[in-house]
């Protein structure tokens, strides 16, 4: 599979964040982890108000992601509701509910100040 260029991948982590808020997402932020990781450049961390809306981001991001020919390398947790990770290589995106977005609190881990964008309609 090709690498994407980094105007793509900026593109599609704004499109899934843009996405999950016309699903009601929460809470959204893009986090810049380029200089930081070789994982991947971005994650896109979002809330869900209870594990079947966790879920329903979830299961719908990947729907319409695989619409676009899109599939996800791996995904993790979205059955249980509590964090849901869809990994699309150069875009991470993590879909938690509210108490386990408190404990993991992932934007500490990874920001630097500069590098999170609190993504607003």
């Amino acid at each position: 599979m090709k690498k994407k260029t980094e105007n793509q991948t900026e593109t599609l982590a704004k499109s899934i964040c843009e996405f999950l808020s016309s699903k009601k997402g929460e809470d959204i932020v893009l986090i810049d982890v380029r200089e930081k990781t070789s994982l991947c450049d971005y994650f896109i961390v979002a809330s869900g108000r209870s594990t079947q809306q966790v879920k329903a981001l979830c299961e719908n991001l990947e729907d319409k992601l695989s619409a676009e020919g899109l599939e996800p390398k791996r995904t993790e947790g979205v059955r249980d509701g509590r964090w849901g990770v869809l990994d699309y290589g150069d875009v991470i995106v993590h879909v938690f509910n509210d108490e386990s977005r408190l404990f993991y609190h992932l934007e500490r881990l990874w920001e630097d100040g500069e590098n999170v964008v609190r993504y607003a309609d």
